[in-house]
């Protein structure tokens, strides 16, 4: 094996984490792939006899280069038409795969995570989804290790504060979610009205490329109408009866893909209050977030 094959081949042992670290800190498949694509160039250019820890230095590398781009695309988010939602990828349910592991992936998760500056979510990230150390992160991000500890702290008080965790375990959700999918296709308002949490919330994004709605919806009655329409009227130009509704592992846990003879339409991802109840919606239309679900293949989620 030469040395530009070794190289290689050490690259893609870590080809995954990478992703993962990347697509957690950027919320797009697209923009996470492109961040690993930039990585293996500068891997290949570096003098890598200096490299004493692989992982920690590929880790470096990527955690910059998403900064960098979410730097850059920031405001590109901050004028985008209607909510900002990530870009939605499938996942494999690997029983390796901890609770942590899907739930840092959640849209749920990544929607609270954009409201972070990049300096905090790479923190974040690094410290409390990959468990690196406060030391580590410093040479990573270039920061003194005191500083890392005031962003990590901050960071974590900030996302607490928005991303309550709920004990609905995955049998819990996999059933409301079928339940839904049940009475949403059938246009079952009142099988709807139980599953919603009262003050449940749905975010459209459909990024003024297709209609939606521009502003979160908010209440059972609201919410449970806007899915029983499913059933009853065209979505998108697509007829209910040349409509297809799936239910699939999303981002870490279940949810549903919409999907027309010849494309996606949508996804569902959903977030369960204490009582098992459906308490948030994600909703994603966006023709250009949905190249990955349409693809088929699942995205690592791994943290190891």
């Amino acid at each position: 094996m030469t040395g530009q094959d070794a190289d290689q081949q050490l690259f893609q042992q870590y080809r995954s984490l990478l992703f993962s670290v990347a697509y957690r800190l950027l919320g797009t498949a697209a923009d996470a792939e492109d961040t690993v694509q930039d990585a293996w160039i500068k891997w290949s250019a570096a003098d890598r006899s200096q490299v004493a820890d692989p992982k920690a230095y590929l880790a470096r590398i990527v955690s910059n280069l998403a900064m960098d781009r979410l730097r850059s695309t920031r405001h590109k988010r901050e004028v985008y038409v209607g909510p900002w939602l990530p870009e939605p990828i499938l996942t494999g349910g690997d029983a390796a795969e901890t609770a942590m592991d899907a739930e840092s992936v959640s849209m749920a998760m990544l929607v609270v995570l954009e409201t972070l500056s990049p300096l905090e979510r790479a923190v974040f990230v690094l410290r409390e989804v990959f468990d690196f150390s406060h030391a580590e992160i410093a040479g990573v991000v270039e920061r003194s290790e005191a500083a890392v500890r005031q962003a990590a702290h901050r960071a974590r008080e900030h996302v607490h504060s928005r991303r309550p965790r709920f004990t609905a375990d995955r049998a819990q959700q996999r059933d409301a979610t079928e339940r839904f999918l049940t009475a949403a296709t059938g246009g079952d308002m009142n099988s709807l009205m139980e599953l919603l949490s009262p003050d449940v919330t749905l975010w459209t994004d459909g990024g003024g490329k297709v209609r939606q709605a521009l502003r979160p919806v908010v209440g059972a009655s609201k919410v449970a109408t806007w899915f029983a329409a499913i059933a009853t009227v065209p979505y998108q130009g697509v007829e209910p009866a040349d409509m297809a509704a799936e239910m699939v592992e999303i981002n870490g846990g279940p949810g549903m893909v919409f999907s027309a003879p010849d494309r996606v339409i949508a996804t569902l991802t959903f977030d369960f209050d204490a009582e098992g109840r459906i308490s948030a919606i994600h909703n994603v239309a966006n023709p250009d977030k949905l190249g990955a679900v349409g693809t088929g293949t699942p995205y690592p989620i791994r943290t190891r």
